[in-house]
């Protein structure tokens, strides 16, 4: 479990990096997005037949931090809609 956490914190403080401008977002919402991403990643590398969900694997960790990448626009895109709206 905790290394999971790790994992997800691993994966979405890539997912900042790689996604250009700076993203407004806190620790909690980088780690949540990150395990979310490993978790998309785990299930496509599970549908592929790499391994398993809670196995880490070169296609999984891949599609973890491209679905990372994504979530990551998405919640800074709400966060910006949001604050444009008050």
């Amino acid at each position: 479990m905790i290394g999971f956490i790790v994992a997800g914190l691993v994966i979405g403080a890539l997912a900042r990096l790689i996604k250009p401008g700076k993203q407004n977002l806190s620790l909690i919402v980088t780690l949540l997005l990150g395990l979310a991403g490993s978790v998309i990643g785990g299930v496509i590398a599970n549908l592929l037949g790499t391994g398993d969900i809670f196995e880490l694997n070169v296609v999984g960790f891949i599609v973890a931090v491209v679905a990372s990448v994504l979530l990551v626009g998405v919640a800074e895109g709400l966060s910006g809609r949001r604050s444009s709206v008050r």
